[in-house]
Order: C-alpha cells, then sequence, then structure tokens
C-alpha cells in the first residue's frame, strides 16, 4: 500500500541550525524529501547552508528579516546546532562553560525568540538535546546545558501554546557522527554496552523523529522529551546489573 502522505511537509518553511553536516545535514535531508523548503544554517560554510552563528543576535535579526520578506511566515526551526566540551567539574574553566551554554542554550533561545513571531498555530520547534539530559554524563558543561535546554524547551511550550505553536525535545542517544567519532573507543563500548538494542544510532534515526514531531502526525504533542537513544536511559543503570546476573547465572 502506498503511503497516502507521502510528503508530510509539502510546502512548509522549515529552519534548521547547525546544518552543515552530521544530523544537521541528515534532518535537512529528510525534511526536504518530506516536501519542506529548509532554510540550513550553519557557522561553516558548506554547500546550500546559510552562514549563521546562533549566538549572533544580529543575525538572527538578518535572517528573520530575509525570511520574512520572501515567504511571510514559517512554519518550523529544529535548532539542532550544539558543540561539547569532555571536561569533568574540577577541570572545567568557566569560559569553556560559559561558551558552551551560549552556543546549547542561548542559541536556541535567539532562534525561538526570532523566529516564533512568524510562526502561525500549528507550527512546530524542535530542540535537539542529548541523553546527557537525562542522566548524569560526566562532561558537566555539555550536560548542565543540555539539561538547561530541556528547561527552556518546556516554559516555551507552555509560553507558545496558546498560539498553537507546539515545542519539543529530541534527545539522541550515541549517533555515529564526527563528534561521536572523536570520542574515546572506550566510550563508544561502554554506550554500546549500556543500550538495550545492542547497536548505536543513526543521524537518520534522528532525523525521522524530528520530521515527525514538524508534521501534523504530532499535533497534540508538546513539551515532550523523547528519547532517540536504543533504550539507553529507559533503564537507569539496571542493564549493568542485569547483564551481570545473566552472566553469573543468577536466579532470578
Amino acid at each position: 500500500m502506498s503511503d497516502p502522505h507521502p510528503q508530510p511537509l509539502l510546502g512548509r518553511v522549515i529552519v534548521v541550525t547547525g546544518a552543515a553536516r552530521g544530523q544537521g545535514a541528515a534532518q535537512a535531508k529528510t525534511l526536504t524529501a518530506h516536501g519542506a523548503r529548509v532554510i540550513a544554517v550553519d557557522v561553516s560554510e558548506a554547500e546550500d547552508c546559510r552562514l549563521l552563528d546562533v549566538t549572533d543576535q544580529r543575525a538572527w535579526q538578518e535572517l528573520t528579516d530575509e525570511l520574512a520578506c520572501a515567504h511571510g511566515h514559517i512554519h518550523g526551526l529544529v535548532n539542532n546546532a550544539g558543540i561539547t566540551w569532555r571536561a569533568r567539574l574540577a577541570e572545567v574553566q568557566p569560559e569553556d562553560f560559559e561558551r558552551v551554554h551560549r552556543v546549547n542554550v542561548t542559541g536556541p533561545l535567539l532562534g525561538m525568540q526570532h523566529l516564533a513571531p512568524l510562526m502561525r498555530s500549528g507550527a512546530s520547534i524542535v530542540n535537539v538535546g542529548s541523553s546527557a539530559a537525562l542522566t548524569a554524563h560526566y562532561p558537566v558543561a555539555y550536560t548542565s546545558s543540555k539539561w538547561a535546554l530541556r528547561g527552556l524547551a518546556r516554559a516555551a511550550a507552555l509560553d507558545l501554546g496558546p498560539r498553537g505553536i507546539r515545542v519539543n525535545t529530541v534527545h539522541p542517544g550515541f549517533i555515529e557522527t564526527e563528534m561521536t567519532a572523536s570520542a574515546a573507543p572506550a566510550f563508544r563500548e561502554a554506550n554500546l554496552r549500556e543500550t538495550p538494542l545492542g547497536r548505536t544510532g543513526t543521524v537518520d534515526d534522528v532525523a525521522a523523529v524530528v520530521a515527525f514531531l514538524l508534521s501534523d502526525a504530532s499535533s497534540f504533542i508538546t513539551g515532550a522529551d523523547l528519547p532517540v537513544d536504543g533504550g539507553l536511559t529507559a533503564h537507569g543503570g539496571v542493564k549493568s546489573i542485569s547483564d551481570a546476573l545473566d552472566a553469573a547465572g543468577a536466579a532470578p
């Protein structure tokens, strides 16, 4: 049976930040395949990608003015741009802590502040968090920024809900990207051990959920946190205990 809605985002104008590579590039590709007119932005130069530093208010205003002239209104925003910093509590420097938060929290804040006025009822905002936002992950700057993004998204969902604008957050687990490739092999192996589905995720796994949240299929979902992590955050650390008991042949 053919899909009755092969392009569920047909004609919709959607901004995707951090779209030059990795998850952002995959999201832009998927949304385009679903019929959307994607405005891809990134701090790095890339084909079909407009330059934009998400921490720069003036840059956001320029983009807003351009979109207002070209389209009048937009239908969606994906706050995907983000950076990591792996220093632990005792080592992290205040300037690095603040830099990570500027990109991962202030960036989405500025995006919503500038683009929400261009949105009408039925529009959708998707913030890209992390499994770190659902756990006590060790890189304190990154983890605290993603927890802050959760709070920002919940507050935005409450504030924008009366206008019919939805705000949700997806939380990728270990996804095969350039960012995760730079981590130590032990980090990847540990994530695999703790993931019930037994595999790492792909950028397409995340992009599919982002597309769902931007579509009318999720029209009554807002203020939600959706893990895309193979079950990594669902068991609360109990998988290691379960695996140890299985290995020891212990009775249930």
